[in-house]
């Protein structure tokens, strides 16, 4: 069966936390897909993380399809949807690592997004995952903002709440301001020292991504009404609706939330900004597929 198969297309979305891939076949079906939770960022490590998973996936899916990845590589259109590709030299770099492909196209992960949301067609999306971004197509005319990085940008991430979620406790323990289950609960993790608290924060270890994973104990705890809790979710609130101001005043109708953060405030956000927020038509997977196919 699959040597009847002419042509063949892969789509990547590698995010902060986790690089996902997709194999098809020309009519769509699809052959394979797999997830690797490693980081993909193109800014982190020069790219060798995100070029690393790539490989490493590659291998995972086509095995997994049944395919000799030599052989049928030949025959393969990807396109990588890449976090960090906001940064033009980032995305030339990667563009010129050895791939196996037929033909390749990295772009930004927002440009799978908004095409998968949408499928080709007019709305916005915003990104909310361990960095954060947003893109509106309307009339052909393109509105990016954000997606500029954890140290200047990212407002509305899981990273930069998850520092934020970090510093509110240490300033509870310190007496500072008022603490609660949530601030009790980070400052046990670093065994109640702020020592600890620093020395964790200086680490070259301690990446985004880092900051990112603790979104779910945040998302429980705002669910037990916990009172700081609720102010670092109104204070994500606060960020989001910037960007949907931002892209109403662009003229977008409709505006769909990726990513894992975003997903699980999805609730929260369509309470608040009703029905502008939509549910996107697919993922950023398929958006990929949809730009691979245009490579032929």
């Amino acid at each position: 069966m699959q040597k009847s198969i002419k042509q063949l297309f892969l789509g990547v979305d590698g995010g902060g936390t986790k690089c996902a891939m997709r194999l098809v076949d020309e009519n769509s079906n699809i052959l394979a897909e797999e997830v690797l939770s490693n980081s993909s960022n193109l800014q982190v490590n020069n790219g060798e993380n995100a070029y690393y998973s790539v490989l490493q996936l590659s291998e995972i899916i086509f095995q997994k399809a049944g395919l000799d990845l030599r052989q049928d590589s030949k025959r393969t259109y990807a396109c990588f949807g890449m976090s960090g590709a906001r940064l033009k030299r980032a995305k030339q770099d990667f563009s010129k690592r050895n791939f196996p492909f037929a033909k390749t196209h990295i772009c930004d992960d927002i440009d799978i997004a908004q095409i998968g949301a949408f499928l080709g067609k007019d709305g916005a999306v915003l990104i909310i995952g361990t960095g954060s971004a947003g893109l509106s197509i309307i009339n052909n005319e393109r509105f990016q903002v954000g997606g500029w990085g954890f140290n200047i940008g990212d407002d509305m991430s899981g990273a930069i709440l998850g520092r934020k979620l970090l510093r509110m406790s240490l300033q509870a323990h310190e007496g500072l301001i008022n603490s609660s289950e949530l601030t009790k609960n980070i400052m046990a993790q670093f065994d109640n020292s702020a020592e600890n608290l620093m020395a964790f924060s200086f680490n070259k270890d301690t990446k985004p991504a880092t900051y990112a994973k603790h979104m779910p104990l945040l998302i429980e705890h705002f669910e037990k009404n916990d009172k700081n809790a609720i102010k670092l979710i109104e204070f994500e609130m606060l960020a989001i609706e910037k960007y949907i101001h931002y892209f109403k005043k662009n003229g977008a109708k409709e505006i769909a939330i990726i990513g894992g953060f975003g997903e699980r405030l999805l609730p929260i956000i369509k309470q608040r900004f009703d029905k502008i927020i939509i549910k996107a038509k697919s993922d950023p997977l398929n958006g990929a597929i949809i730009l691979a196919k245009r490579l032929v």
